[in-house]
C-alpha cells in the first residue's frame, strides 16, 4: 500500500487509530497512568490534553475535564475511584526517573 492519500482519508484513518487507542485503554483499565507513563512516555491524561489542545486550535471551547471525559469514558474522578491504585515507591521513583522522555504535553519534563 502506497502513502497517495488525500488528506481527509488520513484524518480519517488517524481518527480510527485514535478511537482504537482510546477504546483499548478504556478495556485496560487494570494498567495504570503511571506505568503508562513511565515506559511509553505518555497516558490518558496526555491523550486528554493532546485532545483539549486540538480542539483549541480548533476554536472549540473543551476545558480537561471534558477532554478527560472522552479519553477515560467517564468522568475522571469516577475512573480513579473505580480504578487507580496506590502507586508503589517502585513506580514512583521509575516515573520521577523518566520524566526527562514524558511528552511536552504532559508538563512533567519542565
Amino acid at each position: 500500500m502506497g502513502t497517495d492519500m488525500d488528506d481527509a482519508t488520513r484524518t480519517e484513518l488517524e481518527a480510527a487509530a485514535f478511537h482504537g487507542l482510546v477504546e483499548h485503554l478504556r478495556k485496560r483499565t487494570d494498567v495504570q497512568n503511571i506505568d503508562i507513563m513511565s515506559l511509553a512516555g505518555f497516558c490518558r491524561n496526555c491523550l486528554s490534553k493532546w485532545y483539549q489542545a486540538a480542539a483549541g486550535e480548533r476554536g472549540l471551547d473543551m476545558t480537561y475535564d471534558e477532554a478527560r471525559e472522552i479519553v477515560y469514558g467517564m468522568p475522571y474522578g469516577e475512573w480513579k475511584d473505580k480504578y487507580q491504585t496506590e502507586s508503589s515507591d517502585q513506580q514512583k521513583q521509575l516515573f520521577e526517573d523518566t520524566k526527562p522522555l514524558h511528552a511536552s504535553i504532559s508538563g512533567h519534563n519542565k
